[in-house]
């Protein structure tokens, strides 16, 4: 069975949208840690936010990530049919 090109989409933006808040974390330095800061502000906002490379490493981890998820499809380890068996669910 193909998968739809709007499903596709979907598919990957939900995978991006997560990776996305995977790699938000990774290489912040708030101001406290980094001992400067504009008067007013709050010491846990970051001092560089490096948002070029976030958003590469999370396209490249999501289309990793997707790429594995449509070979397994297309291989036939992953379907409804048994993802419902391994959940003990009736389909």
């Amino acid at each position: 069975m193909a998968i739809q090109i709007s499903t596709a989409l979907a598919i990957y933006f939900v995978i991006w949208w997560i990776a996305l808040f995977l790699t938000l974390p990774f290489g912040v330095r708030s101001q406290h840690e980094d001992g400067v800061g504009a008067p007013g502000t709050d010491p846990g906002a970051p001092v560089l936010t490096r948002m070029r490379g976030k958003l590469i490493w999370t396209t490249i981890i999501s289309a990793v990530i997707y790429g594995i998820g449509i070979a397994a499809y297309h291989a036939g380890y992953l379907s409804i049919e048994r993802l419902s068996r391994l959940m003990g669910m009736p389909f």
